[in-house]
């Protein structure tokens, strides 16, 4: 015999689809931490069907396969990373921080033309290539 639908089964019914809904989004609270020409693995819990990169000049993402990303800084700044299964549903969402983190950089300024230079236990001109502001 079906037992007859109550206003508590609706209540934790609809309880129940909200938690599915609020887990199926993965927002980070805190930014992730780069460094420029580092890269960082982010295993994700689902498999990605898109991978978005609000500003591709700071950071760059390299998919390994459906689950796995590596976010590497580019470019000094922050932006923003979201990764989205099938349906748009957000899988991976953070802001991601590039910074020198424990190397030295400088920006060695000859006029208008800028050097950027590597700083370890002597400076050497970066690979990247400075532009003036």
């Amino acid at each position: 015999m079906p037992r007859p639908i109550t206003l508590r089964s609706i209540a934790l019914a609809t309880a129940g689809l909200v938690a599915g809904i609020a887990s199926s989004t993965l927002a980070q609270t805190r930014p992730l931490n780069v460094e420029i020409d580092s890269a960082t693995r982010v295993q994700l819990r689902a498999p990605a069907s898109s991978v978005i990169v609000a500003n591709p000049r700071i950071a760059d993402v390299t998919v390994v396969d459906a689950n796995t990303l590596f976010i590497t800084g580019k470019g000094y700044g922050v932006t923003d990373v979201v990764a989205v299964d099938a349906l748009g549903r957000a899988l991976f969402q953070t802001q991601i921080v590039v910074s020198a983190g424990s190397t030295g950089n400088v920006r060695v300024w000859r006029g208008g033309d800028a050097t950027d230079m590597a700083c370890g236990a002597s400076c050497s001109p970066s690979v990247r290539s400075a532009s003036a502001p």
